[in-house]
Formats: structure tokens, C-alpha cells, sequence
């Protein structure tokens, strides 16, 4: 656990597996509020970011961006200050030299739910627009988009032997986004 005063760098903080032996988050910091760094399997730092939730986050990035998350570094606080948290994120990235992608262009696709109109194949966005004007119509596409990309990322997370239960928020395929439940 961290303090103000003493607010590591990320150089010297020790990486861990994303996903342990078993396929596993690292589940200690469940409900911990902390900073974390995210790298790719070549450990290039992909993204910076804080939570009030780290276990919860991590599997939500997991999901959003499984091919960037291999390794971590991260630091826990007590209580919840967003001015340490942020500090200590600022800090993380200026150490780095450059911004990470996920903190910088590609912000978005580590912060926000899948998007999946932008993942569609030609003959589901001919699909879509020929529903065009029939609500009821395109939410059905949007639904069977979201499902054909639920499924290519658990197959993904399979691959990679990820053994944490994944469940998307039935509520948003409508609209054509996956969010964990």
C-alpha cells in the first residue's frame, strides 16, 4: 500500500502476469483502489490508468484490448484521493517519454465500451442499412454484430487460457456495445 509521501516510480515497481498460471486475474486486489500500467508481451507500456477497482478494471481492459494486456505494474492506496491517483498516473506516463497509445489516440478503445458498428463485415452493414428507418430491425443486426464479436473475444481470451468468467451486459447489444455486466 501506498502513501502521498511515498509514491513509487514505475521503474521500480515489479511486474506481474496479467494473467497468472491458472489463467487468473490477479484477484489480491479485488476492490483495492490503485494505479496501474498495462504493457504488451514485448513490455511496451500500452496504458496508464487508476481505479477504484483494480481487479475490476483490469478484466474490463482485458475484454476491450486482450492482445496489449501481458504484464503489470501497479500501486494500491488506502483511501480513495483522485489527486494521488492522478498524480501518480501523470507521473507514470511523464516517466515513460512518450504517452501510451491507450492513453493518448487510443484512449477510447481502453476507456469505453465496444463499439461494435465499427467492427461490422460488408454484408452486416448492407444488412444494417437496408433496415434502415425500422428501429426494431437495426437493433437486431446491432445484437447479432455484438454476439459474433462477443464471441471472436472469448476465443481470444481462450487462446490466451483466460479461465475468469466473462459476462457481457445483455442490455447494451441492442445498441451495438459490449460492456462486462
Amino acid at each position: 500500500m501506498s502513501t502521498p509521501a511515498d509514491s513509487p516510480s514505475l521503474a521500480n515497481l515489479t511486474e506481474i502476469h496479467y494473467l497468472d498460471e491458472n489463467g487468473k486475474l490477479p484477484s489480491e486486489f479485488s476492490s483495492k483502489i490503485g494505479v496501474y500500467a498495462i504493457f504488451d508481451r514485448a513490455k511496451t507500456l500500452q496504458f496508464v490508468g487508476y481505479s477504484r477497482d483494480v481487479y475490476l478494471s483490469l478484466k474490463q481492459h482485458l475484454v476491450r484490448q486482450p492482445q496489449s494486456c501481458y504484464w503489470l505494474k501497479l500501486q494500491t492506496i488506502e483511501k480513495p484521493n483522485r489527486t494521488i491517483l492522478e498524480n501518480m498516473m501523470n507521473n507514470w506516463i511523464a516517466e515513460n517519454g512518450t504517452i501510451p497509445v491507450g492513453n493518448d489516440t487510443d484512449k477510447t478503445k481502453w476507456t469505453d465500451p465496444i463499439d461494435v458498428k465499427f467492427l461490422m463485415t460488408d454484408e452486416e452493414k448492407a444488412n444494417y442499412e437496408k433496415a434502415a428507418g425500422d428501429e426494431l430491425a437495426q437493433s437486431k443486426v446491432l445484437k447479432n454484430v455484438a454476439r459474433r464479436v462477443e464471441t471472436e473475444i472469448l476465443e481470444t481470451l481462450k487462446q490466451r487460457n483466460c479461465q475468469e468468467e466473462i459476462r457481457f451486459n445483455p442490455k447494451l447489444k441492442d445498441s451495438g456495445l459490449l460492456d462486462l455486466k
